[in-house]
C-alpha cells in the first residue's frame, strides 16, 4: 500500500474518533454535572523501512476537563451541587463504587436515593442509602440526610444517614466508558469534611458549546482534507498505470 494513502487513511480514522468524542460532549451539554472529554490529535512516526518523511495522526486521550460548571438554583431540596474537587459516591453498573458530580437526586420506588442517571447513591458506610417513609426530606451542607417521619410535626427531625462524598484531585480519577469516575490505581480518596454541598442547586455541564461547535467544523474539514488526499493518491496511481501501459 502506498505510504501516502496509509497516512491519509490513518488520519481520517483518527479524525473520526476525535469527532465522536466532540459529538458526545455536544450531546451532553445539558447533562447535569457532566465533565467534557478531551481528545487531541498528535503526530506519530510511521514505523518501517525508508526515510522518516511521513507521520501518522493519532487521536490521543487528553483526559477530561476538570473545570466546574455553572451553578443553577432549582429550589428542589433533593438537588445538590458539590464544592470543587468533591465527588458524590454512587454504585456503578458493575456494582462497584464510582463517583459523579450529578446531584439531581430522587427517591426510587424502593425508597433508595439515586441520581437522574439511575445510579444508587451511597451512604458514608458504603451501602446504598435508603430513606424511610417521610413527610419531608432535607440534605444538609455536610451531606446529612434528615427526614420528618410520617405522622410527626415539622419540629421533629430524624437523621437517616450521610451521603458519601470524597475529595479527589483530577489526577486521582479516571473516566469510565459509562461516564462515571473511578479512583486511579493506587489512589486513596479521603472523605470530604465540612460543608461539601449546597442543596437546592445543580451544577450544569462544563461543556463550552460554542467551542465544541467550532471544533466540530474544524474536524470535519480535516476529515475532508484526508479524503481528498486519498483521492489524489488514487489519481496518481491511475496516471502511473496509464504511463506504464503506454510504455
Amino acid at each position: 500500500m502506498d505510504r501516502a494513502l496509509y497516512v491519509a487513511m490513518s488520519g481520517a480514522t483518527q479524525t473520526m474518533r476525535a469527532q465522536a468524542v466532540n459529538n458526545n460532549n455536544i450531546a451532553n451539554a445539558g447533562t447535569v454535572g457532566f465533565r467534557a472529554e478531551i481528545a487531541a490529535l498528535q503526530a506519530a512516526p510511521v514505523n518501517g523501512p525508508g526515510e522518516p518523511t511521513r507521520v501518522n495522526a493519532l487521536a490521543a486521550d487528553g483526559g477530561w476537563d476538570a473545570t466546574s460548571g455553572a451553578l443553577q438554583p432549582t429550589g428542589n431540596p433533593l438537588d445538590v451541587a458539590l464544592r470543587d474537587n468533591a465527588w458524590l459516591a454512587v454504585q456503578g453498573p458493575d456494582g462497584k463504587e464510582a463517583y459523579t458530580r450529578a446531584g439531581d437526586l430522587r427517591l426510587n420506588a424502593l425508597g433508595q436515593l439515586s441520581n437522574g442517571a439511575g445510579h444508587l447513591v451511597l451512604s458514608d458506610g458504603g451501602a446504598p442509602l435508603s430513606v424511610p417513609p417521610n413527610a419531608s426530606i432535607t440534605i444538609g451542607g455536610d451531606g446529612t440526610v434528615s427526614i420528618v417521619p410520617l405522622g410527626q410535626g415539622p419540629a421533629t427531625q430524624a437523621t437517616v444517614a450521610r451521603l458519601k462524598v470524597v475529595d479527589a484531585q483530577p489526577a486521582q480519577l479516571q473516566r469510565g466508558a459509562d461516564g462515571l469516575m473511578r479512583a486511579t490505581p493506587g489512589a486513596k480518596l479521603q472523605a470530604a469534611s465540612g460543608n461539601v454541598l449546597a442543596s437546592g442547586m445543580l451544577e450544569s455541564s462544563n461543556v463550552n458549546l460554542p467551542q465544541a461547535m467550532v471544533s466540530m467544523i474544524e474536524l470535519a474539514r480535516q476529515f475532508e482534507l484526508q479524503v481528498k488526499m486519498m483521492k489524489t493518491v488514487e489519481d496518481n496511481a491511475t496516471a502511473s498505470q496509464s504511463v506504464m501501459r503506454m510504455s
